[in-house]
């Protein structure tokens, strides 16, 4: 960990760059969230380094790992930082925004076992994460790019779920959620023909929302809206 605050790409090395799950929206900081940045991410920014993180030296223990992939605002996350004291948590974001708001939130909750880095999730997979190091990879609300050319652009294929569960020790779960009924489609078909995983859902489907997701607001406008949400959950079997 350092002083440093997180890299910010230009436009041109973003086109350099191949296909992306995700659109950068900087957005403008609050003077929250800058402070929040200046202040907190020497305590627990992660910058991307291109090298395998040794979890333990990390958080200064051995427990149990969760990693979220593109926390948004944060404050789920957080939440369950908060409410699980035993386990560690590591957010991914690629939204300066997004990861100064968290590093508040973490911040006013007092919080000790949530590391943050700001960078494309794929590639920390890739360069920094150890195999079977995480018990838990959590993806909600991705982005669905809900038109079909855009399709190819959906974080979860193939080759990205095969990458999670090398990541993931044995037994351990990729809990994905969505509010996009096509992309839930998307997600089990892709799940189930991915070797070394299991449903957890009896169904062989879909799960009701684990206790440990809290309910965003988003989410509960959606449901006065009559609006569905889909949790799937497949755990590492080999």
């Amino acid at each position: 960990m350092t002083d440093q605050h997180p890299p910010v790409q230009t436009e041109d090395e973003l086109r350099k760059r191949k296909i992306r799950s995700f659109v950068r929206r900087e957005g403008r900081l609050t003077k929250g969230q800058e402070k929040a940045l200046a202040e907190q991410w020497p305590v627990m920014g992660l910058e991307f380094s291109g090298r395998l993180l040794d979890l333990d030296a990390v958080f200064g223990r051995s427990a149990p790992r969760v990693l979220e992939i593109g926390f948004g605002m944060g404050a789920s996350l957080v939440e369950m930082a908060r409410a699980a004291p035993e386990q560690d948590f590591i957010g991914i974001e690629v939204h300066t925004p997004g990861v100064g708001a968290c590093l508040m939130a973490a911040a006013e909750a007092g919080l000790t076992n949530l590391r943050v880095m700001c960078h494309d999730a794929v590639e920390v997979f890739e360069q920094m994460l150890p195999e079977q190091s995480l018990d838990r990879v959590q993806l909600f609300f991705p982005d669905p790019w809900h038109k079909k050319r855009h399709h190819k652009r959906r974080i979860v294929q193939p080759a990205f779920v095969e990458m999670v569960r090398s990541r993931l020790r044995i037994g351990g779960e990729f809990h994905m959620a969505t509010d996009w009924e096509n992309y839930a489609e998307h997600m089990l078909e892709i799940m189930q023909a991915a070797p070394g995983y299991a449903n957890a859902a009896p169904e062989g489907d879909y799960m009701p929302r684990p206790d440990y997701r809290p309910l965003t607001k988003f989410e509960q406008r959606g449901h006065r809206l009559g609006h569905g949400v889909w949790d799937l959950i497949f755990t590492r079997t080999a």
